[in-house]
């Protein structure tokens, strides 16, 4: 090799491994969840992220991430390596387990939602991240959504006027073999998927001074899915509805929010690509008077919340939902989904 190679191939080694030295090393602690392979996949590419690696006993799911090219671990180096961060991605009935156990090895943690299905389980959770000084996120996937932020920032600036009214509705429909797995807590379709837009109205909105759900199982199948949903939160001076059920087909195109207020309406269908409206009354911030589509930014579900986590890791900001924050969602879930 001739000197000046020699010296440029070095060069390139030295920054290649300055770059692997500044990125976040995490390792996600199950693959099943139908977000894993997708937040696998982000942070395998990300600047942010050294993703090294999966621990995932399903045969096919370990070959499925190989494929990848993503790195199948043990257990132990999930949980005693050397990831600063575990995402938890396997079946909800472990978040709670997976995530308790990381942050006890002093890890960060990003976990799927829900991270818990009691109310103790959350609790014992943040005290453990508080009495550890770690971050806790959970992956409600539409923290980090151009349009809920929209929504929200009309709200805060009272653009909309005074809100009296939230409708929400996020629909589904799974094959018969995955109802199980979501039929395994009392909450069912409310708890696994109407977690999202509860999500959402807890940071639009906060806590509810009464919440009535309704939760029936509908549909024609052979197990225990509460499959058709609703909820009503009453606020002092608003309500809200959310329903949630996994019986439509080509579900996707109709899901909803819609914010009413006194000075206007905020629509957002679909939500994913999200198409808002806002309907002024008259000309608020940056919009004019009547209906006008709002202009978003393109989006991509998982990437805003794995930038916000490596910049928390970092020291360089705080979560954009707080540890209380977390606790009052997860307050508001449990009791829209009967469940304590």
């Amino acid at each position: 090799m001739h000197r000046r190679s020699f010296i440029g191939a070095g060069a390139a080694a030295v920054a290649k491994a300055a770059d692997s030295a500044a990125r976040i090393p995490i390792a996600l602690a199950g693959g099943s969840h139908s977000h894993a392979f997708a937040k696998a996949s982000i942070l395998r590419d990300s600047a942010d992220w050294n993703l090294l690696g999966i621990w995932e006993d399903d045969p096919a799911l370990k070959r499925k991430y190989e494929a990848a090219n993503i790195k199948v671990l043990s257990r132990s180096e999930v949980f005693g390596g050397s990831a600063k961060v575990v995402a938890v991605e396997g079946p909800v009935k472990d978040h709670y387990g997976y995530s308790l156990e990381a942050l006890e090895g002093g890890k960060h943690v990003h976990v799927e939602k829900p991270p818990a299905d009691t109310m103790k389980g959350m609790e014992r959770l943040v005290e453990t991240a508080r009495r550890k000084k770690l971050l806790l996120q959970t992956g409600y996937m539409w923290r980090y959504h151009p349009g809920f932020d929209k929504v929200m920032e009309a709200k805060r600036n009272g653009w909309l006027g005074e809100i009296y009214m939230i409708r929400g509705q996020i629909n589904t429909l799974i094959e018969a073999s995955r109802r199980p797995e979501w039929g395994m807590f009392h909450g069912g379709q409310m708890f696994e998927l109407g977690a999202h837009l509860i999500d959402a109205l807890v940071r639009l909105m906060g806590v509810p001074s009464k919440i009535t759900p309704t939760l029936r199982k509908q549909g024609s199948y052979q197990d225990e899915l509460r499959d058709n949903t609703i909820a009503v939160f009453e606020y002092p001076r608003a309500l809200a509805v959310i329903q949630s059920a996994t019986l439509q087909p080509g579900a996707g195109g109709h899901r909803t929010f819609e914010v009413l207020g006194t000075k206007g309406t905020a629509v957002m269908r679909p939500l994913e690509p999200p198409v808002l409206t806002f309907d002024l009354a008259e000309a608020a911030g940056p919009y004019r008077k009547g209906s006008q589509t709002v202009p978003l930014p393109v989006y991509t579900r998982y990437v805003g919340d794995l930038a916000d986590m490596a910049a928390a890791v970092r020291g360089e900001k705080n979560l954009v939902v707080s540890l209380e924050e977390e606790l009052r969602i997860h307050q508001v879930l449990l009791a829209a989904s009967e469940m304590k």
